[in-house]
C-alpha cells in the first residue's frame, strides 16, 4: 500500500522540535505517512516574505490533512492572525478541543474528558466591521451569526457526540442578552437537539458555564458553542487537566482539516530540548482518528498516557526534569 501524504508545518519557536518529536512516535507506531513540509508564520516571512506563501496553501489543499506547529504573527498593524486565514480560506468551521486527565500530571481534577466544539468562522472572530474611529475614542466590531453556520457545527457536534457513544450535549450561549446572534445560535441548537433524541441536550449560558466547569466538571460531556466563548471555554478547560502543554486541537471542513497543538510558539525555549510535545502527539493521535486509524491512534495515546502516568522521564512542566528527546525516548520504548 502507498504511503498516505500529509502536509507537515513545522512552525516557529518550539514548533520544529515539538513537530520533529511527533514525526518519530507516527513512525514508529507504523503509520507509513509521506511528509512534505510547508513553511508558514515568521520562519515563512523570513524566507519567502509572506506568512503563509501560495505554496503551502496548495499543499494544504492537495493533501488534506496537515500536522501543524504553533505558528507565530507579528504583533502590529497589517498582519491578520494566520490561523484565523487557514480556517477561512479552508472553511474549516469546525474547532475541536478535547481534554482528558492524564495521571501524574499536576491538574486539580482526576476525572475530566471533555470536547469542547467550536464554530471556528463566523461570530466576533470573522473580523467583520472592525473600525475605530478618527480620533481613537471609539471602536466597533461585528459579530455574525448565521442559521447555516449554526446549523452545521451543531450537527457537526451531535453526530461525534453519538459516534463516540457521548451522553450529552451542552449549548452554551449569552441569549439572554445578546438576543440576536446567540438567540439564533441558540434556535438552532435546539431544532439540531430534537433530531438527536438518543442524546441528551443541555443549555447553558456561557459565565454559568465557566462556574460550574471550575466547581465540578464531571457534569459535562460534549460542549458546544460559537467562536469567542469556545475559545475562551477551550482554554479554561485545558486548565482542568493541567494547560495548554496537554491541549491538542482539530480545526475540521468538509475538504481538509488541520491538527495541532493550542499553546503558542514559546520562542524563549525553543532549541533548548525543553518543550513538552504532548499537546501535538495529541493532535496526531486526532490525526488518525480523522483518517480512520483508530488502532494506532489508542495505541499513540496509550504510550502518552503511560510515560506520564509513570512520572520517571517527563518534561518540566510535567514536574520532570527530562528534555523533549528523553521524554520523546520514554514514549518510543514504550510503544
Amino acid at each position: 500500500m502507498s504511503a498516505r501524504s500529509i502536509t507537515v508545518i513545522p512552525g516557529d519557536g518550539i514548533g520544529p522540535d515539538i513537530v520533529d518529536a511527533t514525526l518519530k512516535v507516527l513512525d514508529k507506531a507504523g503509520c507509513n505517512f509521506n511528509y512534505e513540509f510547508a513553511d508558514a508564520g515568521l520562519a515563512a516571512l523570513e524566507k519567502h516574505g509572506e506568512l503563509v506563501p501560495a505554496s503551502t496553501l496548495e499543499l494544504i489543499e492537495k493533501n488534506r490533512v496537515t500536522l501543524k506547529g504553533p505558528l507565530t504573527t507579528p504583533i502590529g498593524e497589517g498582519f491578520t492572525s494566520i490561523n484565523v486565514s487557514l480556517r477561512k480560506r479552508f472553511n474549516l468551521y469546525a474547532n475541536v478541543r478535547p481534554v482528558l486527565s492524564l495521571k501524574g500530571t499536576q491538574a486539580r481534577y482526576e476525572d475530566v474528558d471533555i470536547i469542547t466544539i467550536r464554530e471556528n468562522t463566523e461570530g466576533m472572530y470573522s473580523g467583520a466591521g472592525q473600525r475605530v474611529t478618527d480620533d481613537g475614542s471609539t471602536a466597533e466590531a461585528m459579530s455574525i451569526i448565521t442559521r447555516e453556520g449554526a446549523q452545521r457545527i451543531c450537527e457537526f457536534a451531535y453526530e461525534l457526540a453519538r459516534k463516540e457513544g457521548r451522553k450529552k450535549v451542552t449549548a452554551v450561549h449569552k441569549a439572554n442578552i445578546m438576543k440576536s446572534t446567540s438567540g439564533l445560535f441558540l434556535k438552532v441548537a435546539r431544532e439540531v437537539g430534537e433530531r438527536y433524541p438518543d442524546i441528551e441536550s443541555e443549555e447553558m449560558i456561557v459565565d454559568a458555564t465557566c462556574m460550574k466547569l471550575v466547581m465540578d466538571p464531571s457534569q459535562f460531556d460534549v460542549i458546544v458553542t460559537t467562536n469567542l466563548f469556545g475559545d475562551i471555554l477551550s482554554d479554561l478547560c485545558a486548565g482542568l487537566v493541567g494547560g495548554l502543554g496537554l491541549a491538542p486541537g482539530a480545526n475540521i471542513g468538509k475538504d481538509a482539516a488541520i491538527f495541532e497543538a493550542v499553546h503558542g510558539s514559546a520562542p524563549d525555549i525553543a532549541g533548548q530540548d525543553l518543550a513538552n510535545p504532548t499537546a501535538l502527539l495529541l493532535g496526531a493521535v486526532q490525526m488518525l482518528e480523522y483518517l480512520g486509524m483508530a488502532d494506532k491512534a489508542a495505541k499513540i495515546r496509550d504510550a502518552v498516557r503511560d510515560t506520564i502516568a509513570a512520572g520517571e522521564c517527563v518534561t518540566r512542566d510535567l514536574g520532570g526534569n527530562a528534555g523533549t528527546k528523553a521524554f520523546t525516548d520514554a514514549i518510543l520504548a514504550r510503544l
